[in-house]
């Protein structure tokens, strides 16, 4: 059993991603978009590594970067965004946010599978119209940043073999 603190071990995952991230032999662009389509994927409550992988391949993305921003947002930063997709949703879509909230609860509350088809009306839909919404743009960024990154990594590295190869 490892004995290690959880902090450690949560460290020892981040650099792991990064090194694998900015590692990968392949161009920039499919990293960040392989990156990106795994964070989507993550995001998205009901998909996840396998929808990372495929989509990644359908999209001929790096699957390793899909895989890696699937992993980094799966489950946890769904949980954590839901309260902010159902305000997105209910506004996107005019809804009354409170009444949406109220459905949900309801939905939870008396299950029932009339009060399920309540709720995907009055809930359900403007909550996966704001997951849909948030994990778009937050994909989008990220893969922005990643771009950015690997490229900058990339440059440092070509520069640093360049003054190696002059001594």
């Amino acid at each position: 059993m490892d004995k290690r603190p959880f902090i450690e071990k949560i460290k020892r995952f981040f650099l792991l991603i990064y090194l694998k991230l900015f590692r990968i032999n392949d161009a920039p662009l499919r990293i960040a978009l392989g990156f990106g389509l795994g964070v989507f994927t993550g995001l998205m409550p009901g998909t996840g590594p396998v929808a990372g992988l495929v989509l990644a391949f359908v999209f001929r993305v790096n699957r390793a970067a899909a895989l890696a921003g699937c992993l980094l947002f799966n489950t946890w930063a769904g949980i954590v965004i839901f309260a902010a997709s159902l305000k997105t949703g209910a506004w996107i879509m005019g809804r009354d946010e409170p009444a949406a909230y109220d459905a949900w609860n309801a939905a939870l509350k008396n299950f029932t599978w009339h009060d399920i088809w309540h709720a995907s009306l009055s809930a359900l839909i403007p909550i996966a119209v704001g997951y849909f919404v948030i994990s778009l743009a937050v994909s989008a960024l990220l893969s922005v940043v990643v771009f950015v990154v690997v490229r900058l990594i990339r440059k440092q590295k070509l520069k640093r073999g360049k003054k190696e190869s002059k001594n």
